[in-house]
């Protein structure tokens, strides 16, 4: 990919988007979340390429890959009014279906139009599937954390921000509630990955960003968290019990030995 590649990529996302554009406040208020999103995504993993060391045609590669791997959000929301893929469909693979209907890669070598593609498809996927392998690994994994750090700042604003300014469809729908549900605090007290489907409030719902922490595959995507005060924002709006200090106190173990005297 040239940097001229780059440029035309970046001018289609802005022409993409901007078709989506409303004038109803709330569906634009949604629309703009997400391309706001885009681009703190973007410079999310220029900072994590940049730590890992990778060539510079592999970092424009990878900025390519953050620009389009929400593209599937804007028909998603134009469609169903939702966010939320268990309600209407898979953003990831209505993403790589929208970037081959609308042919934008075909400037492309063909491998990188294809690492791009599934890239976006499975950027969301819960785990990366086993049959993943060779460089589009590297690039899933690279989209996978810069976009979980960045969805720890859309979470926490949401939250801090006043009722009248909030995105409606960034709303996950469950009762602000004190519990925090067993399963969900089991998750993180073995450092597993905790499920969409555990969430019963909006207490396990912060627990479930919490134990995102066990699923970033750089270093630097951790370091990117705590430089950013994201996990502790977080962790102050939990209750304070003996079971979720628990839960609390395993994850700070976790990344105080996975980055040492860092």
């Amino acid at each position: 990919m040239t940097d001229s590649d780059l440029a035309y990529l970046k001018g289609w996302f802005s022409d993409y988007t901007k078709s989506f554009y409303s004038t109803d406040t709330e569906d634009q208020k949604n629309i703009m979340v997400k391309v706001d999103h885009t681009e703190n995504v973007c410079r999310n993993i220029l900072e994590i390429a940049k730590e890992s060391a990778i060539s510079e045609n592999d970092t424009r590669i990878a900025e390519g890959v953050a620009l389009f791997h929400d593209i599937g959000r804007f028909p998603q929301y134009a469609r169903y009014k939702t966010f939320r893929d268990a309600d209407s469909v898979n953003h990831g693979l209505l993403g790589s279906q929208t970037l081959m209907n609308e042919k934008v890669l075909d400037r492309l070598p063909d491998e990188e139009q294809q690492i791009i593609i599934q890239a976006v498809r499975f950027h969301g996927a819960f785990s990366i599937p086993g049959s993943m392998n060779g460089k589009t690994l590297l690039f899933l994994k690279l989209i996978r954390d810069a976009d979980k750090v960045d969805i720890y700042r859309v979470f926490i604003e949401y939250y801090e921000s006043p009722g009248e300014e909030r995105a409606s469809a960034t709303a996950f729908g469950v009762p602000d509630t004190p519990e925090c549900s067993q399963a969900m605090l089991s998750r993180l007290l073995n450092k597993q990955i905790a499920s969409y489907t555990d969430i019963q409030s909006e207490n396990d719902f912060r627990l479930m960003k919490l134990s995102w922490i066990y699923d970033m595959h750089f270093d630097e995507s951790v370091r990117m968290l705590l430089n950013r005060d994201y996990l502790d924002r977080i962790i102050n709006k939990l209750p304070r019990t003996d079971e979720v200090s628990a839960a609390v106190k395993s994850v700070r173990e976790y990344i105080a030995e996975r980055l040492g005297n860092d």
